[in-house]
């Protein structure tokens, strides 16, 4: 019996003198940081914002014919503003861009001007190499300009082939022409098969500086833009289905939504019988510090001197 009592006893003071536990939510569910109060610190911070990289480029030798003349668009869309470059001549173009061209003082042709595209290949692994040190030669021939004149549509390829592809030990660039090869066949897939591609030149009939505009009304009626759906905004419905009130009963949205009637629930009420221990932030916070050994700094200088002596020799 008296065994029994000690043990009672035992677990009673040791139950007795235990403060009661603390439970708090998730950590993601506390405000942050620190004491209670959001601000300026982690919680509020923008990430970092992606540092500006500098547009790679490759260097366009226009090698011919000679003393044609090439503008391509500057400042304004359609204007080719630039500084006319008189073949042959170089110009580094920004990669992965297209860019329109006007060819004039075409030799032999008076009065004809051109307008193809020039389309220029962002670097490759492959490439990289040739495109740090060398220049990608385009040139338009008189058979080019013979096809256009009959109306056909001419895509000129240039690309670095691989080494299977390689008709001379030293590689070089080489260019596919679609007029050259057999109907049906893309010749930017077959550029592609062989090797990396590293500008693409198309040149068509086209007059692009005609009168007339180029996105003129068709049959008398304006183009169609489409409605602007607005989105879901707090207190105010947006588009259909979007939930803006909840519900006990695990249905988003009004009331007739998306019942079509009017529910038969109508009010509800919830009260909150969860006993709860939630302090006032603290208003002030000490912090005393003591190091040991304690900062020990000798006596600065404050006086010096200097005794001479002079001897003879």
């Amino acid at each position: 019996m008296i065994l029994r009592f000690s043990l009672l006893a035992t677990v009673i003071a040791a139950v007795g003198c235990a403060g009661g536990g603390h439970n708090l939510p998730h950590a993601a569910h506390l405000m942050h940081p620190g004491p209670g109060v959001d601000g300026p610190g982690p919680g509020v911070m923008m990430p970092a914002p992606i540092p500006p990289m500098m547009a790679m480029s490759s260097q366009i030798e226009f090698v011919g014919p000679d003393g044609m003349v090439v503008r391509w668009d500057a400042v304004e869309q359609g204007g080719f503003d630039s500084e006319p470059l008189i073949c042959p001549g170089r110009y580094n173009f920004p990669q992965g861009a297209v860019y329109r061209m006007k060819l004039t003082d075409i030799p032999g042709r008076p009065g004809v001007e051109l307008y193809p595209t020039l389309e220029v290949a962002p670097t490759m692994p492959r490439t990289a190499a040739y495109l740090s040190h060398n220049a990608i030669p385009v040139q338009w021939t008189e058979e080019d300009f013979d096809q256009v004149a009959t109306g056909n549509f001419v895509t000129k390829v240039l690309y670095l082939p691989d080494a299977e592809f390689q008709d001379l030990a030293i590689p070089g660039v080489e260019t596919l022409v679609s007029t050259r090869l057999d109907p049906g066949i893309d010749p930017i897939v077959e550029a592609d098969r062989r090797g990396s591609i590293l500008a693409v030149l198309r040149l068509g009939n086209k007059d692009l500086e005609v009168p007339g505009l180029e996105a003129e009304m068709v049959g008398g009626e304006a183009g169609v833009m489409p409605d602007g759906y607005a989105a879901s905004l707090g207190g105010v419905p947006g588009q259909w289905g979007m939930p803006i009130t909840g519900t006990p009963i695990g249905l988003p949205g009004p009331p007739h939504v998306p019942l079509g009637i009017p529910a038969g629930l109508q009010q509800h009420e919830i009260r909150n019988h969860t006993r709860t221990r939630i302090p006032e932030p603290t208003r002030k916070f000490k912090i005393d510090v003591r190091q040991s050994p304690g900062l020990s700094y000798p006596q600065p200088v404050n006086h010096v001197s200097v005794r001479e002596r002079t001897t003879a020799n």
